[in-house]
């Protein structure tokens, strides 16, 4: 009776042990998956992620827990943060691969993010889940605030370069970090959900590649023409538009290709801005008829003294007689390059003071 007894708790701890070891897959599929940002996701083959500051987050308890990603251009770079905190970053390979994002965690609840840093144009990222190892167990999702803010812009708005200590400006993807951007750090501010539609290099009229603003914001797939983002899914209650700059440049190089497809061989007229400026924003506003819309440009060249492009902008405002539309205008850098961290910050520092003295978030949501 004895050795049966003794077999039979040597079984108990057997099974004890594969429990408390045991192994989650978290399928892209799982509605305790956290996504942020315009996601397509596939029935068969993984969720792609495209746009800048893109993420997924989980909550959970175990000890390890990993990613499973495969990248198109392998020039994609992601910060995994632990417990709200930077844990490392990560390039996925242009093969399928597992990577621990973190390991010797202690017992309890964890959250796990994995957020795009870099510019859409390196290309997309298949996302097919998350594994949980040892005492392994999938937490339901954070309880979302209901707060919402989409930017629409272009490389101020990436952070491009934002990491680049050098001064050089360099297209490097290490250095550039869009959880450090202004945009970023102002939807944490205000713990809100967050979409970053921007694109290094694009305009309102002209861009340094082959798509406008106008052209861009209403893609899910931001290569694909054909690729439509469906607008219901996701209505921000501020909407912030930085762009202009490129614009600001393009303009003085009737030479560059983009330049005599837009417009041939005759500069347009300052009208002709404000008029394509007061366009895009009319097509924000029948996106999102609630909203409140910034209009913001910096914190480059085109906001230094005696600049028209603040103008054009403050015209085409006016000209909509919009109550809910407002005009509000970075500090200029001084800087021959994009805006660093230190500037990043800054520019956050500038909207969310904006932010606080006009515009009143809805009473029903978290304060």
């Amino acid at each position: 009776m004895k050795r049966i007894t003794y077999s039979l708790w040597l079984g108990s701890l057997f099974l004890i042990s594969c429990f408390q070891n045991k192994e989650i897959f978290v399928n892209y599929s799982n509605p305790e998956l956290e996504y942020s940002g315009r996601v397509k996701i596939n029935d068969n083959d993984g969720a792609e992620l495209y746009w800048t500051g893109t993420s997924i987050k989980m909550n959970f308890e175990g000890e390890r827990v990993s990613v499973i990603l495969k990248d198109e251009t392998g020039k994609n770079y992601y910060n995994v943060i632990v417990d709200e905190k930077l844990e490392t970053i990560i390039q996925p390979d242009s093969l399928k691969q597992l990577y621990t994002l973190a390991s010797n965690l202690t017992k309890g609840k964890h959250s796990v993010e994995i957020f795009k840093r870099n510019d859409c144009n390196r290309g997309k990222t298949q996302f097919y889940g998350f594994k949980i190892n040892d005492h392994a167990k999938l937490l339901p999702k954070s309880k979302s605030t209901n707060r919402k803010i989409e930017f629409f812009g272009d490389s101020i708005s990436v952070g491009y370069a934002n990491e680049d200590t050098s001064g050089a400006d360099s297209p490097h993807g290490m250095n550039t970090n869009n959880y450090l951007s202004y945009a970023a750090l102002v939807a944490r501010h205000y713990d809100a959900e967050y979409q970053c539609i921007c694109k290094s290099g694009t305009g309102i009229a002209v861009s340094w590649h082959s798509l406008t603003m106008d052209e861009l914001h209403s893609k899910l797939v931001p290569t694909k023409l054909e690729s439509q983002w469906d607008f219901s899914m996701y209505q921000p209650e501020i909407v912030v538009i930085n762009l202009f700059q490129n614009d600001s440049w393009l303009i003085n190089l009737p030479e560059h290709k983009e330049f005599k497809k837009r417009f041939g061989s005759n500069t347009p007229t300052d009208e002709y801005f404000v008029e394509m400026y007061e366009t895009f924003v009319s097509k924000i506003r029948t996106h999102y008829p609630d909203a409140n819309i910034i209009c913001t440009l910096g914190s480059m060249d085109a906001v230094k003294n005696g600049s028209k492009w603040k103008e054009f902008i403050g015209l085409a405002v006016r000209k909509m007689k919009d109550q809910k539309i407002f005009t509000h205008y970075m500090t200029y850098n001084k800087s021959k390059g994009h805006p660093s961290i230190l500037d990043h910050q800054q520019m956050a520092n500038s909207l969310i003071k904006f932010i606080d003295q006009n515009i009143k978030w809805n009473a029903n949501l978290k304060n």
